[in-house]
């Protein structure tokens, strides 16, 4: 699990600067709002009315009785338009086969919610999904889901799938991009 954690962290930053990297998660965070908004337009006015937002990019592995999974993203306060950029890693149990590379969008409902997920970030949940996708082929089925005054939206950007687990997951500043 720790090679998974650390291979999709590295995975899109490579051996770029601090500057570059920072950049390359910014960039990451703007494609994935620009594919949110063309599937969901109305998640724009919601976001931009949200005290912040987060957007993760997440690989995930499932091999039957147990799911890992890694990544990496940025929380966004509106109000100060001061970027945190934070690693992530899950652990969990439950039926699946498959791997899949996904985008999560978290829209928070209250200043006090972003300011403890940025601290303390721990998330602890059940999912069951199925995906098969490649590129703009195949379909995904995620969605959106509300807890702890959380909006969350998932974005299957490739993969392929079907999974049903209880698992934990943490969330973390990144020490070597804040």
């Amino acid at each position: 699990m720790i090679l998974l954690l650390n291979l999709s962290g590295c995975a899109t930053t490579g051996n770029k600067s601090t500057a570059e990297k920072r950049q390359a998660v910014l960039n990451m965070k703007n494609e994935v709002l620009s594919d949110l908004y063309r599937i969901r337009p109305d998640v724009k006015s919601q976001i931009s009315s949200a005290p912040g937002y987060a957007v993760f990019s997440n690989a995930n592995i499932n091999i039957v009785f147990a799911s890992f999974g890694g990544g990496y993203g940025v929380v966004k306060s509106n109000s100060t338009g001061k970027h945190t950029f934070m690693n992530m890693g899950e652990v969990g149990v439950g039926l699946g086969l498959g791997v899949k590379d996904f985008r999560g969008v978290f829209v928070f409902h209250s200043a006090d919610t972003m300011t403890r997920f940025v601290e303390h970030g721990w998330a602890f949940g059940a999912q069951a999904d199925a995906a098969a996708k490649a590129s703009d082929k195949g379909a995904a089925v995620g969605g959106e889901l509300t807890v702890d005054n959380i909006t969350i939206y998932q974005l299957t950007k490739a993969g392929l799938a079907l999974q049903a687990t209880i698992k934990g997951t943490k969330y973390w500043k990144d020490c070597a991009l804040n």
